[in-house]
């Protein structure tokens, strides 16, 4: 299978993922846009059953580039999450 390129340009919308691919597209998705300059990531996991939030929640936590993160408070609510990174060093 041939390798998609997708857009580095702070938003990361995960319904177009699979969801076993997850675990590792954040961090990777994340690093990217820290070598951008791009500091603040909307990641879209949608509402769901919240399972997925919860897997991208639980990235976030344990990795020490980002500052803090919270749900949007735009229409999208609890659908997405805004993540705050630190630039890289």
């Amino acid at each position: 299978m041939e390798p998609v390129e997708y857009p580095i340009d702070g938003v990361l919308d995960l319904h177009v993922f699979a969801p076993r691919d997850v675990k590792g597209l954040v961090p990777d998705y994340l690093e990217t846009c820290r070598e951008k300059g791009i500091l603040r990531v909307r990641i879209i996991h949608g509402k769901g059953t919240g399972t997925l939030r919860r897997t991208v929640h639980a990235i976030l936590e344990r990795l020490p580039y980002v500052e803090d993160y919270r749900l949007a408070d735009d229409a999208s609510s609890w659908g997405a999450t805004i993540a705050f990174l630190q630039p890289p060093a």
